[in-house]
């Protein structure tokens, strides 16, 4: 009996070239900061080069799941569980960090300078946007100015209302949903064939963010930095690992490990957007079905801000105390609600944080506005965590609405873990390994490959 040799994964020498590009452009940031500092453009290019990827994978990824589904109530379902989920998450995640910022008192031995003021005015100056129009932004101009303006939410309302109307077609809507699966797959080797280019991006990023912040800014601001850092991990492994472990019986280390190159590309772009893609075609091949993946990931890129949520509580704190004006028990609670709802929709924007504190600043407590200078050279360094804590949670939450809504393979999970089924890094494509839908019969989709395993 002739075995085909397995093709070897060749993938894990660009993660290793990422690692020693990062290590390179921390070198050149320090030893040459103004050459560094050039570099940007290259990082920038990177993450530009993903993020042209975004929406025509999340359009193909929900319109699969949810046409695909017999009955529009089981979408309903998932998103339903899914919002409500990031709606208390968001609550705990701004509970932990005013606890550890009350704790710490962030700032209070800082004083603000004239420079830090005209900072904090630049970054206050274009951040306010009210509820209706992030309400009126959802909506596209057109179908096609969804893909190309980059708008997740438009893109995800897009996607939705052609899954539903697949739906409603029926029979005479599978050719399209075979097509939009050729896309797929197109789309996703596009992004595999874009991957490689990811050491020459976070060598870029990591050397122009050293360049520009250096080590002398550093120092005195290293409490809220390091304070930051141990309330995001405590958040994701004692709270989400909790969750994780007693909800869905997954071990949240061997989850964290299963999605170790993400983590790693985030890390080197300081985008939790870059990953996307990649969390959708992964949780899809742990076993999640793609109703589930496709509705929880993109909405909990927009709504699931539990990184953002503890950021922005420890940044307030800390500004009010740097300014001599601490917040009162009151204030945070108004203020810091209202900075959470602001920052929908800005998760894998690099910067878009800062930018939320100054307009929540602004509407709340304008005299602290001028203090958000004191942290724009650091906001870099703490967006690495904000974005980690962001996909950590967005990982974890897709478990969770697939196992609340028995969506999800329990038997693969352990398979995929535990590395036993390997994730494809060539096409980053599932081809349908994931559940099938609670309306297909997965016997009639499994019978042909144990006929073939029969007859060996």
């Amino acid at each position: 009996m002739a075995v085909a040799a397995k093709q070897r994964d060749r993938t894990h020498y660009l993660y290793i070239a990422v690692i020693a590009a990062v290590a390179l452009g921390i070198l050149v940031g320090f030893a040459a900061p103004g050459v560094a500092v050039e570099l940007k453009p290259i990082g920038a290019g990177f993450v530009n080069l993903i993020k042209m990827m975004i929406s025509p994978i999340i359009f193909c990824t929900i319109v699969l799941g949810v046409g695909s589904v017999r009955k529009a109530a089981k979408v309903g379902a998932v998103g339903g569980l899914a919002l409500g989920y990031f709606l208390v998450m968001s609550t705990v995640a701004l509970a932990i960090g005013l606890l550890v910022g009350n704790i710490l008192e962030p700032g209070s031995t800082l004083h603000i300078t004239e420079a830090a003021r005209e900072a904090g005015a630049e970054q206050a100056g274009g951040a306010g946007e009210s509820t209706a129009d992030f309400l009126l932004g959802i909506i596209p101009t057109t179908i096609v100015s969804a893909f190309t303006e980059g708008e997740v939410l438009q893109t995800l309302l897009v996607a939705l209302l052609a899954g539903f109307a697949l739906q409603a077609m029926g029979k005479a809507g599978e050719p399209v949903i075979r097509g939009i699966t050729h896309i797929q797959r197109l789309v996703f080797r596009i992004l595999a064939m874009i991957m490689w280019a990811a050491p020459v991006g976070a060598f870029g990023a990591i050397a122009a963010v050293v360049g520009e912040t250096g080590l002398d800014a550093l120092k005195s601001l290293a409490i809220i930095m390091i304070g930051f850092y141990v309330t995001c991990a405590l958040f994701v492994f004692v709270v989400l690992g909790a969750l994780l472990r007693l909800i869905a019986g997954v071990n949240l280390f061997s989850l964290l490990k299963y999605l170790g190159r993400e983590f790693l590309l985030i890390l080197s772009t300081s985008s939790s957007e870059s990953a996307l893609p990649r969390l959708i075609a992964k949780m899809e091949h742990l076993g999640v079905s793609k109703p589930v993946v496709g509705i929880t990931v993109p909405t909990g890129y927009s709504f699931n801000l539990d990184g953002t949520a503890i950021y922005l509580t420890m940044s307030s704190l800390f500004i009010a105390n740097a300014m001599g004006d601490p917040l009162s028990a009151g204030e945070q609670i108004s203020l810091l609600v209202f900075m959470v709802i602001a920052s929908k929709g800005a998760a894998g924007v690099t910067g878009a944080g800062l930018a939320t504190l100054a307009g929540g600043l602004q509407s709340h407590r304008p005299e602290l506005v001028d203090g958000v200078g004191l942290i724009v050279g650091i906001d870099r360094f703490m967006s690495e965590a904000r974005a980690l804590t962001n996909f950590a949670g967005n990982a974890v939450a897709t478990v969770l609405v697939g196992h609340w809504t028995k969506e999800i393979d329990r038997g693969r999970v352990g398979e995929v873990l535990a590395g036993r089924l390997p994730f494809d890094e060539r096409t980053l494509v599932d081809d349908g390994h994931g559940p099938a839908p609670a309306d297909e019969v997965p016997e009639q989709r499994d019978s042909a490959p144990a006929e073939q395993l029969a007859k060996v």
